[in-house]
């Protein structure tokens, strides 16, 4: 059974950087997927950022530029750097799987609601 626990978020000031973490356990193949994806209040969940089994990794718009996502094999964890962080940073994040590998990481970073893995949310909340 595929397990993810996402930690690190917290309250932080416009510009601030946070590190969020996934830790992943029990994929049963190698070409699995792993993305963040957020959701505010009133909102929408989007995709955040993605990355494949590769290395391979893709980035809303919004975050390109400020958004790193980077994952430790050794550690069974996949990180997400956000830097420069704005006041529309805040929701609460989730980390997600592909653990069939099913999706190319554009697709399941476009339509989370495909991905049936999911983790518990951690909050950024972005003081301005």
């Amino acid at each position: 059974e595929v397990q993810l626990q996402a930690s690190g978020g917290g309250l932080v000031q416009s510009g601030g950087s946070l590190r969020l973490s996934c830790k992943y356990s029990g994929f049963e193949i190698e070409n699995y997927g792993i993305g963040w994806f957020r959701q505010a209040p009133g909102k929408k969940r989007e995709g955040v950022s993605c990355i494949s089994f590769d290395g391979t990794t893709t980035y809303a718009d919004s975050v390109k530029g400020r958004f790193t996502i980077f994952s430790d094999n050794a550690e069974n964890t996949v990180y997400l750097q956000i830097n420069s962080l704005k006041p529309e940073d805040t929701a609460a994040y989730y980390c997600a799987a592909d653990d069939r590998g099913t999706f190319m990481i554009e697709t399941m970073c476009t339509y989370p609601e495909y991905l049936e893995v999911w983790g518990q949310g951690t909050q950024v909340t972005v003081s301005s």
